[in-house]
């Protein structure tokens, strides 16, 4: 071999690496670039001091209050039960300002809207007597939630349960605010049990739960990881508008979507992220998540500079206002003109994303790299018929922030606590959260909620009828 073709041969070879080197750096580069608004990272997971690009755009509206906007401040829920009045200052220290000035004549009233923390004893007394039908005795029975010869009412109870479940209070902190606020001698122990009897009591009440949801023609599902005993755990959670089911599997795919036993039974329609386990459940229709492409398409332009990504963002958005526009107007579904439209302006933005992004065939066996955006646009072409589910069919929603809500108090909890020290304590806070969740989306507070369910009567709401 001649010294020019050797040379050329190491000029080829230096051109692949720095190819792959340039490759290399430029995925280095999204990666850190990513945050809550351009990936599904989690909003804790942004550098401190980074602004990133939000997906909204401003309006021609003025910051703050319409005008005609109907104020809801606050607003008097009671009777006054005390009353203060104020002399003027100047009648201080007048012997005669009683004589000079009635309580009648009021000028002003302003309102202080206050608690008190009042800690009560109820001695619970149980009667007998002689019965002149039966010639016995007869005794009365307490209350099935007075266990004890002393115990903490279901006041004290519900307020503990709910600080540590929905208020993401650790129980070492439940203890110190019950004991400083209430001067209750609460020990972590007992709250512990408190937390774990609430959630056994609940458990069937769950379950009509997830029966209920089974029925349901849309539900929006969702996963988040957890650590569990210095493990990585997975919350599960499907849910509606009404509805909220969660549960803890040591696995993310199929066998813990099977294990749940929600997906195997149903044959709607699932809002999902395009998760591929959710994919091998072939008796349901799958509708996907905009928002999650709105935050990808949005890592695309800052990385790549590639337009096709923000006209993609234009397109979906222009839907979703054609959508809402036309539900306001009463209609429940789109002109057959329009959903050709806008299928077309789609296949034709992924048609250029496909030329800027090229399937280059691989030498020999395996896969072939795609980069992150390689991969979004080949998801976008296989998954089309997923995307513009929300506006072929007006059931269908733009996105999957439902089953994100209901879930992210597992992540609030998480940073608080560091994670679940025993499965079953997992599984204990997943069976609270589904019943307080469900209570709350029918206007039910977590507080009242729990004080029913300890007092056996839990709240069943709509899905009760459902499922009998």
């Amino acid at each position: 071999m001649t010294r020019e073709a050797l040379l050329k041969l190491e000029k080829e070879e230096l051109v692949d690496i720095l190819l792959v080197l340039f490759a290399k750096v430029a995925e280095l580069e999204a990666r850190l670039n990513q945050n809550s608004k351009n990936s599904s990272n989690p909003p804790s997971s942004d550098k401190f001091g980074s602004a990133p690009k939000s997906l909204r755009k401003p309006s021609s509206k003025k910051v703050g209050g319409q005008k005609g906007h109907k104020g809801s401040g606050l607003r008097i829920t009671q009777e006054p039960t005390s009353f203060e009045v104020h002399y003027p200052a100047s009648c201080a220290d007048c012997p005669r300002a009683e004589t000079c000035i009635s309580a009648r004549n009021v000028h002003e009233t302003r309102y202080s809207i206050d608690i008190v923390l009042e800690t009560t004893t109820t001695a619970h007394q149980t009667l007998y007597g002689v019965c002149p039908k039966a010639n016995e005795v007869i005794y009365g029975e307490f209350p099935c939630h007075i266990t004890g010869t002393v115990q903490y009412g279901v006041g004290i109870e519900a307020l503990a349960i709910a600080l540590n479940s929905t208020g993401a209070v650790s129980i070492n902190r439940t203890h110190e605010i019950l004991s400083g606020v209430f001067n209750v001698p609460i020990s972590t122990g007992t709250i512990s049990n408190m937390v774990s009897e609430c959630a056994k009591v609940l458990q069937p009440t769950v379950q009509k739960i997830k029966e209920a949801i089974i029925k349901e023609p849309v539900i929006h599902d969702d996963e988040t990881g957890i650590r569990v005993e210095k493990k990585n755990f997975w919350a599960h959670v499907t849910s509606t508008s009404l509805l909220t089911y969660i549960a803890i599997h040591a696995k993310r795919g199929r066998e813990a979507m099977e294990a749940i036993g929600i997906l195997p039974y149903y044959c709607g329609t699932v809002v999902h992220d395009c998760f591929a386990s959710y994919f091998t459940f072939d008796g349901v229709r799958h509708s996907l998540c905009n928002a999650h492409i709105l935050r990808e398409l949005t890592a695309v332009i800052e990385n790549t500079g590639q337009q096709w990504a923000q006209e993609l963002i234009k397109l979906l958005l222009e839907m979703k206002v054609h959508k809402e526009k036309l539900l306001a107007k009463g209609r429940q579904k789109a002109s057959r003109q329009a959903l050709d439209k806008y299928s077309k302006r789609y296949d034709e933005l992924l048609a250029i994303a496909l030329q800027e992004n090229p399937v280059i065939p691989k030498e020999g066996k395996g896969k072939v790299k795609r980069g992150k955006t390689g991969a979004l646009v080949d998801r976008l072409i296989l998954r089309k018929d997923g995307f513009l589910l929300f506006f072929n069919d007006f059931s269908i929603p733009f996105d999957n922030n439902q089953a994100e809500r209901d879930i992210r108090m597992f992540k609030v909890k998480q940073k608080v606590s560091g994670g679940f020290r025993t499965f079953q304590g997992a599984v204990n806070y997943s069976t609270i959260m589904s019943y307080i969740g469900t209570a709350r989306k029918h206007g039910i507070s977590a507080f009242i909620a729990i004080k029913d369910a300890l007092l056996h009567n839990p709240f069943y709401g709509k899905f009760m009828s459902a499922t009998e």
